[in-house]
């Protein structure tokens, strides 16, 4: 009996100083190969510091499909980890849209989701026994905060994988998602993202789907390069899709800007294509006066187009149909499809990894040079079968009724947009004399910096609905009315390029897809079966039985 109330009392004070030490003490373990239930440390930063209540409402929840259901759990253990994080100040809850077996208000419900832009998704499968089965889910969260709500769509991936590849890029890309939603609802100061307009002549309507989208993050500020004395103040610079040659004045306030540490984001044509009849006209090249600034940090613009057998559709009149045109979508090899990024299938840069396909209109090509203390990342790529045409390049409408032949379609994988990143040096090194006004406050060399550059100025650009004269959504194709990532990687380019916190780091995770041999599954369904069903019981009767053997033996 005393020897039982030592083992008692032992095992009580372990008990107690265990949970003691809990309460001061917070840890969690990962076993995970991938590391899956690590939070990033920009993301535990963002959560620990949170101002005020965070909720999160997840739609993604009821009989789900297998494949849903585990991106159903992995919504669960982020948030738990959210949770674990931020304490009591965030909360969430999963809502079942078609849950309620009331129609007239379930149907009210799904009404205001929609009104929120929560588009459902019908979503085809087979389930047991072979049998198809149709079912509306809702792959969408919203994130309220001090009475500011924000959707988050979690079902995201590239459309080109199978689906069981998509599902496994929503996994990965959950913490992100609800990460960013949480940064830009609770973000308190914003950095200052300048956009050029004195060398372009887009007008700001077909922009405005993107600038509407970085006023989340940033405070946007239109430059005129010309008026300005220089670049102080901002944190980053976009030059969108430039048209006339820069000053040297203006390539100096850039060049310093870099090298004093901005961030720059560059969407520039190799050649200059004005209008096109159906029999053509000849692009020409471009000069923006950029080349040697370029060159300087290890890039190289070239005056080319590319003609790429993954590509968009247009409409073209291919004759008539008794006394009406025949109009149909061609596929019009000046349009590029990207769906190539550069990096292997696991080491992609978070700028391009889990991206859909862009969209790219009239493409140029992309060489790198060496330049000494420069990283270069390879981020979008043409596909393999390409053709590169030099300048003068003649484009013509009737190009897209000819039957391609794709031997001739030998130019490879060409490089489109390139990330940069190191101390650069600047193009005016010696050239600044000791009288020069400049020389007071120019730098050969500063801090460390982050370059895109783009050879497609259209990227960025949105096309208009003329009717209603309103903008489509970038990356929004009228004719297939596909919408295309482009947006997608313009924000997860600026965001990479100026977010100091990281976040968008959390894009590289990585969960490795273990697939099930279906056959022997179907083959060993029922000995599977038995072993889960009686397995355990089996295992707790055993245990029972040798502890009660071994108790006769020490007391009988």
């Amino acid at each position: 009996m005393k020897s039982f109330l030592v083992r008692f009392g032992i095992v009580l004070a372990v008990v107690v100083v265990v949970n003691l030490l809990s309460s001061f003490l917070f840890f969690r373990v990962d076993l995970t190969q991938e590391g899956r239930y690590t939070l990033s440390e920009a993301t535990e930063n963002l959560l620990a510091n949170l101002d005020d209540d965070v909720h999160v409402n997840v739609y993604l929840t009821g009989n789900l499909p297998p494949g849903f259901k585990r991106l159903e759990t992995s919504i669960r253990e982020t948030l738990a980890e959210f949770q674990a994080r931020a304490g009591q100040t965030l909360t969430y809850r999963f809502i079942d849209p078609t849950a309620n077996p009331n129609e007239k208000q379930r149907t009210e419900f799904q009404t205001q989701l929609l009104q929120k832009g929560l588009t459902p998704t019908n979503l085809n499968f087979t389930a047991e026994g072979n049998q198809r089965t149709e079912q509306l889910i809702y792959p969408w969260a919203i994130v309220s905060y001090k009475g500011r709500e924000l959707p988050v769509l979690l079902l995201r991936g590239n459309r080109s994988s199978s689906p069981e590849e998509q599902l496994n890029q929503s996994i990965e890309n959950v913490e992100y998602e609800l990460a960013s939603a949480i940064r830009r609802l609770t973000i308190r100061e914003k950095k200052v993202l300048g956009v050029t307009v004195s060398y372009t002549d887009v007008e700001p309507l077909r922009m405005s789907d993107l600038l509407a989208t970085l006023q989340e993050f940033y405070d946007i500020k239109l430059i005129d390069l010309q008026a300005s004395r220089d670049l102080v103040g901002l944190d980053g610079l976009i030059v969108p899709k430039p048209d006339r040659p820069f000053s040297e004045a203006d390539k100096y306030k850039i060049d310093q800007f870099v090298v004093n540490g901005g961030k720059a984001l560059f969407f520039v044509d190799g050649l200059r294509i004005d209008s096109i009849g159906r029999e053509g006209t000849y692009a020409q090249p471009l000069n923006l006066n950029l080349n040697d600034l370029f060159f300087r940090w290890g890039i190289r613009l070239n005056n080319d187009i590319i003609k790429d057998l993954s590509c968009a559709f247009i409409p073209l009149n291919v004759g008539n149909m008794g006394d009406k045109p025949n109009v149909q979508l061609l596929p019009w090899r000046f349009f590029p499809l990207i769906n190539n990024f550069g990096g292997a299938a696991n080491h992609k840069s978070p700028i391009v990894r889990n991206l859909d396909a862009i969209y790219s209109r009239f493409t140029s090509t992309l060489d790198t040079v060496q330049a000494p203390g420069i990283t270069k990342t390879p981020l979008l790529l043409s596909s393999q079968y390409t053709k590169i045409l030099k300048a003068p390049a003649l484009v013509s409408y009737n190009e897209a009724r000819q039957q391609p032949d794709p031997r001739t379609y030998d130019s490879g994988v060409q490089l489109i947009a390139c990330l940069l990143e190191g101390r650069f040096q600047s193009l005016y090194t010696n050239r600044i004399l000791p009288g020069d006004p400049r020389a007071a406050s120019f730098k050969a060399q500063g801090q460390p910096s982050k370059i895109v550059v783009c050879s497609d100025g259209d990227l960025l650009i949105n096309d208009i609905n003329y009717r209603t004269n309103t903008p489509y959504p970038l990356g929004y194709e009228r004719f297939s009315k596909n919408t295309f990532a482009n947006k997608d990687f313009v924000v997860n380019a600026v965001n990479y390029l100026l977010d100091d916190n990281g976040i968008i780091g959390a894009r590289t995770r990585q969960v490795t897809l273990r697939p099930l041999d279906k056959i022997r599954l179907r083959e060993e369904r029922l000995s599977w079966q038995l072993l889960n069903l009686l397995g355990p019981v089996l295992l707790v009767g055993f245990v029972g039985v040798v502890w009660q053997f071994a108790r006769r033996r020490k007391y009988a």
